[in-house]
């Protein structure tokens, strides 16, 4: 079975250690506050300007006035604090940032990715897209494997306009977790219940798939 959009994110989460800084993207990163480990201490950070976000809040907690990037309501944990974009993107910028968690379109086998624009389709902007792929070394895609019409989004060569080149180096989809090193898709994980082969048949770019592949484990 695929995974969901719930446990995309707490795969995602077993990545976060201790004392990291941590940037979430609009989309099925925002989830992954949802699943910081328990007794674990990292500061989620919101491009328009949070450094502290916790869990969605309850109806009893929801405050209109907090928001995230994505325009959702959030909480803010013991010690957050609030600044204007400018400072939020100097941490960015300037490589403050631990771990990046984005979506994504399209990613190709030369750690490229495409997440901010379908010719011909509404384009809201790139936000801070850009500059979260510039200013981290650590990046982690979050993405379905295939899009609705079963085409692959990972692939020898993004389609769709940049928004970085050779800044990817894991991906994690609805169906494996994988490294991007050599020109290559490496698969470390699949999903529970999926094949080998049904990654190998939804993967467009050159796949290195080792003699045993490990189920994730949540």
């Amino acid at each position: 079975m695929a995974l969901s959009r719930e446990q995309i994110a707490m795969r995602v989460a077993q990545e976060l250690k201790d004392g990291y800084y941590v940037n979430l993207g609009i989309g099925i990163p925002t989830l992954v506050a949802n699943y910081v480990p328990a007794g674990m201490e990292v500061m989620l950070q919101s491009e328009n300007g949070l450094l502290g976000m916790g869990q969605f809040p309850t109806e009893d907690e929801l405050d209109a006035d907090m928001i995230n990037a994505g325009k959702q309501t959030v909480t803010a944990i013991t010690g957050a604090s609030i600044f204007d974009s400018a400072e939020s993107f100097a941490m960015i910028r300037g490589g403050h940032v631990d771990l990046t968690v984005l979506g994504a379109f399209e990613v190709d086998i030369n750690g490229n990715i495409a997440s901010y624009m379908i010719p011909g389709k509404l384009i809201k902007g790139m936000g801070g897209a850009m500059d979260l792929v510039a200013g981290a070394d650590n990046i982690i895609v979050t993405m379905t494997h295939a899009s609705k019409h079963g085409e692959s989004k990972l692939l020898p060569e993004c389609t769709l306009p940049l928004t970085g080149k050779g800044c990817i180096k894991k991906v994690l989809t609805d169906l494996a977790f994988l490294e991007i090193k050599d020109s290559k898709f490496h698969l470390l994980e699949r999903a529970p219940g999926v094949s080998v082969a049904e990654i190998v048949k939804l993967t467009a770019g050159e796949l290195m798939v080792p003699e045993h592949v490990p189920e994730m484990q949540f």
